[in-house]
């Protein structure tokens, strides 16, 4: 990899909630390997915590590169096309696919809401798994066997908190703080490495929902409408998923 000692890549899309809504930055490359580029900086939303990967473009000093996956926890790496002969420390604009950017954030808030009300629903029910995609998306429950009719309870619930138009923001806590306020088994504080301490925390409305997260979500609940849900089936051992998709 062209490029030593690489230094992680700042998040930009977490410094606020406002900032997942920015769609151009500027930044310096600070690795090469084939056709993936380290930035110091980026919007990019790599792949993690269910969430997939922004699309969109580098305009470098040669040429356009068109984003077609981004990977990585601290480096970021953004899988490019062609490379147009880029080389570390040249400048490069990136631009965000918004529009798949914002389905995300939409889905990925409902996501919460929807784990949130049914761990309040249906005895403490735990999310086990989820997908974030454009279109439609995914969650695994466990333990439980949901009926159509509390689905249909669940949907009704969760929309009816939707058109309340919550405010959703982030913080930073430590495990002992989240704790505090929240289960364990709601924010699946046994799933995340014993060495992490300091945690972004997404709530909705008055703690309506609370959970360590990295992801883009929107501002407001109103912004994503309703949800509907599509589809169920089982996964074995009590654990079933639930396909739901947003109302436009």
């Amino acid at each position: 990899m062209e490029g030593g000692g690489i230094m992680n890549t700042n998040k930009l899309y977490l410094e606020s909630m406002e900032s997942a809504y920015l769609e151009e930055f500027t930044a310096d490359v600070l690795a090469i390997d084939e056709n993936k580029i380290v930035l110091d900086q980026t919007l990019f939303y790599p792949l993690g915590g269910g969430q997939n990967w922004d699309l969109g473009s580098l305009e470098g000093p040669n040429g356009r590169m068109e984003v077609i996956e981004v990977r990585g926890r601290g480096a970021i790496h953004h899988t490019v096309e062609d490379t147009f002969e880029l080389e570390v420390g040249d400048e490069v604009r990136g631009k965000i696919d918004f529009e798949r950017r914002y389905a995300h954030m939409k889905m990925h808030t409902a996501q919460h809401l929807v784990s949130g009300i049914a761990y309040e629903m249906f005895d403490g029910v735990r999310t086990v798994g989820n997908q974030i995609h454009t279109e439609k998306s995914r969650i695994d429950f466990k333990p439980i066997q949901f009926t159509e009719e509390m689905l249909l309870d669940l949907q009704t619930t969760v929309n009816e908190k939707i058109a309340l138009r919550l405010d959703v923001t982030d913080s930073q806590m430590t495990r002992e703080e989240i704790n505090s306020i929240m289960p364990p088994d709601r924010t699946n504080m046994d799933l995340l490495p014993a060495f992490i301490n300091d945690l972004r925390v997404v709530t909705i409305g008055d703690r309506l929902d609370m959970c360590p997260c990295a992801g883009t979500h929107v501002r407001n609940t109103s912004e994503i409408k309703g949800i509907e849900f599509i589809g169920k089936k089982s996964k074995g051992k009590g654990t079933q998923r639930v396909t739901y998709q947003l109302i436009e």
